[in-house]
């Protein structure tokens, strides 16, 4: 499978270290760099900003897809290649899944914690075996990991679910899997 697109869902704040937004940087460049067109959330503020800025400032291609009544919250990116407006996050994740290749969970709250969570339940149920990187810039991942860990350790999930997701430590390893396609 060759990888075209690469959803990535991060926050629309900038989180309490520069090593995240330096992180969400670097991960724009490089998906412009290797023609991997970037789908996100389609705001222009906080990490989901930062990313989509650096990959058109690399030359890439960017979708935003963000439902209208968050228009005002995350200010919409009127600057991205396409920019899709839902009725609602439902219809958003829908529409980031129909548009996306791989998915890259790079720092964020709640919202990014949604995603993550709902690509993984889909991935369970067999609905798509597409690639799912947790992308653990500055160590922000480590307890997220731990409790999923602890979901299968209490008996809550199989040992097979933490085999959904790769945790990559870094950019540079989450490019060298989405070049070569490694399965997560």
């Amino acid at each position: 499978m060759t990888i075209r697109s690469c959803a990535v869902f991060c926050g629309s704040r900038f989180g309490n270290s520069p090593v995240y937004a330096e992180g969400a940087s670097e991960l724009g460049t490089a998906l412009a760099q290797n023609g991997i067109t970037l789908v996100y959330g389609g705001g222009h503020v906080g990490l989901m900003g930062t990313v989509a800025d650096a990959a058109l400032t690399a030359g890439g291609q960017v979708i935003g897809v963000i439902p209208g009544f968050l228009h005002d919250r995350e200010v919409m990116h009127k600057g991205v290649t396409e920019l899709e407006v839902t009725p609602n996050m439902h219809s958003r994740k829908a529409r980031m899944f129909e548009l996306s290749d791989a998915y890259a969970i790079i720092p964020g709250g709640f919202g990014t914690f949604d995603e993550l969570m709902e690509i993984l339940t889909w991935k369970q149920l067999g609905l798509h075996q597409d690639p799912i990187y947790i992308v653990n810039i500055g160590g922000w991942a480590k307890s997220l990991v731990r409790t999923l860990t602890d979901a299968v350790e209490q008996g809550f999930a199989s040992p097979n679910t933490l085999k959904l997701f790769t945790v990559v430590e870094d950019i540079p390893t989450l490019m060298n899997h989405l070049r070569e396609n490694v399965p997560a």
